[in-house]
């Protein structure tokens, strides 16, 4: 790839992996609509890997007392200080990885077309829409106040992220908004929750990537690993910071006018 490609790429991924506006389908279409070539496994790997870091240094107070609380928990075999969310975090995982494992094959045969991406994402997000709506003249609680039962909830949502075009973000997002919790909870879940689900993706395509053996072209996945996690951690910086303000409409509207346009040029 082309050194702008590289740049163009990681700054997608790294700007659209914790917006509720899908990375992997600005990721299958750029390179479609700009009839780049594809940009191998090996990106794929090192940019999801770059967002990784990004969310666990951005959260890294959050990880590390969640670590050490669900330690605890488990030596002691109860309840310590944040011990619960962390259970729900990792217990929430588990539907989107069972999935993966079940449907990688057919996602990837049947669902990376711009017609399936281009209706995912005008129905997801005007269901994001719908759940930023209803919420508003709700009693709202943080992430730390999360049932079992909602956080279960939101990490079979998340499962749906599958599908090209709907946005693991953005689909926990609306199902955490639907759950009770505030926007900044909403997030923040998500973001947390997005933490072992990218360690299993990644893991899964590191994987496949020593099986293929290819050369690897460590400058640009050099490039592509620090544009991706520099990019993502400003990201999730200010849309946290600006969330509460501006809410969810901003990305509903991004979401529909994509939609309309790749049915536009694919339909």
């Amino acid at each position: 790839m082309l050194f702008w490609q590289i740049v163009v790429l990681a700054l997608v991924q790294g700007l659209t992996e914790f917006l509720p506006i899908s990375s992997s389908a600005h990721l299958i279409l750029v390179p479609v609509l700009s009839d780049w070539p594809d940009q191998g496994l090996a990106f794929d790997v090192v940019m999801h890997l770059g967002t990784l870091t990004a969310v666990i240094w951005y959260f890294r107070k959050d990880v590390t007392r969640l670590t050490i609380d669900w330690t605890q928990s488990c030596i002691k075999k109860q309840t310590v200080g944040e011990s619960r969310l962390a259970w729900i975090v990792i217990i929430a995982t588990i539907p989107v990885g069972a999935a993966g494992l079940l449907l990688n094959d057919f996602v990837d045969d049947v669902l990376r077309s711009p017609v399936v991406i281009a209706w995912a994402t005008i129905g997801f997000g005007l269901l994001l829409g719908l759940s930023d709506y209803v919420g508003k003249n709700k009693i709202r609680y943080a992430e730390n106040k999360l049932s079992w039962k909602n956080g279960i909830m939101i990490g079979f949502a998340q499962a749906l992220a599958l599908i090209p075009g709907t946005s693991r973000s953005g689909i926990t997002m609306t199902a955490g908004l639907f759950a009770g919790l505030t926007r900044q909870g909403a997030a923040r879940f998500s973001f947390l929750l997005s933490i072992p689900t990218i360690l299993m993706a990644g893991g899964y395509k590191t994987l496949k990537l020593i099986q293929e053996g290819n050369g690897v072209d460590w400058l640009s996945l050099g490039i592509g690993y620090f544009l991706s996690a520099v990019s993502a951690y400003v990201c999730i910086h200010y849309f946290l910071k600006m969330l509460e303000r501006i809410g969810m409409t901003p990305f509903v509207i991004y979401r529909v006018a994509q939609g309309t346009i790749l049915l536009y040029l694919f339909s």
